[in-house]
């Protein structure tokens, strides 16, 4: 199953920056996440976990996006009106820069979803509602694809799988400055244009957060993981859960008509879209987004 295996140069400098992060994380969220290493087919894994003390509430499982942390959810706590109502298990992928291994199935086929299914089984959790932001979208549909029945919903976030990587001078510009040239400077920039906009601008002390995590990760992670593709008709055709699909207006990445497009052609089951306006790709940073995920974990 492990295709490809990514890692960080220096294992004490990673571990000494995360134990550092995440408090800082905690502190801009006000909650305390309790930290869960499972054992699964692709090593270790990490969930964290918010309000678990609470067994009939709810269950809502996070998978973030590439290059971020599930914890990048609860900036600003804006999951709070999430826990108000849920028990939250917010997943570092496998493959991603976290302290969950690097290993990583191949992008293409059933690995991610297999392996999605697992963390389903060591946490315990015999159905839920899953979420998942660009990357995290397209895991979300590789669990339904091979676990449908342990899902019970699915939302999907300005997701990368129903459409390529947008190849736009403007897109690539901004996405490969940071990774040319890592300065703060850069990285700050490709923050402002691609991924926070007007109607989710992160406080001050989260948005030192992020660029300290990006900062980090792309001087100090070795990428070795497949890049997230635009899923197959019939791939998409398959899915038998419903779907609701929340997309921003000024993401560049994945332009959102096109995944509206394809979202209503392929989805069969999709019950719900909606458009966020002046929303960028870092979709899962605002509160309107998570007020419309609690309306639908309400249904």
């Amino acid at each position: 199953m492990i295709k490809k295996v990514s890692y960080f140069k220096d294992e004490n400098q990673r571990n000494a920056f995360f134990e550092k992060w995440v408090g800082q994380v905690e502190s801009t969220s006000g909650s305390e996440h309790e930290m869960l290493n499972i054992a699964t087919s692709l090593g270790n894994t990490v969930v964290y976990s918010v309000e678990n003390n609470k067994p009939d509430a709810q269950t809502l499982v996070i998978f973030p996006g590439f290059r971020t942390s599930s914890l990048f959810w609860d900036f600003d706590n804006v999951l709070g009106p999430l826990k108000e109502t849920c028990r939250i298990f917010l997943v570092e992928t496998n493959g991603q820069p976290n302290l969950s291994d690097g290993n990583s199935p191949g992008i293409k086929g059933d690995g991610y979803g297999r392996w999605a299914a697992e963390v389903f089984e060591q946490l315990s959790i015999k159905r839920a509602i899953i979420a998942g932001a660009s990357f995290g979208g397209l895991v979300c549909l590789k669990l339904c694809l091979v676990a449908s029945s342990l899902v019970e919903k699915v939302i999907l976030l300005n997701p990368g799988c129903l459409q390529p990587f947008s190849m736009s001078l403007r897109n690539l510009y901004y996405n490969l400055l940071p990774i040319m040239s890592p300065s703060r400077k850069n990285i700050e920039k490709f923050l402002d244009k691609a991924v926070i906009s007007n109607d989710h601008m992160l406080t001050n002390r989260s948005k030192e957060l992020l660029i300290d995590f990006e900062e980090f990760v792309l001087t100090g992670y070795v990428d070795k993981t497949e890049k997230p593709y635009a899923m197959r008709a019939d791939e998409l055709t398959k899915i038998t859960n419903d779907v609701y699909l929340l997309v921003g207006d000024k993401d560049i990445l994945f332009p959102y008509e096109k995944s509206l497009a394809t979202a209503q052609r392929h989805l069969l089951m999709l019950r719900g879209t909606y458009v966020l306006p002046n929303t960028a790709h870092g979709i899962e940073t605002s509160r309107k987004a998570m007020m419309i995920v609690r309306d639908i974990i309400g249904r």
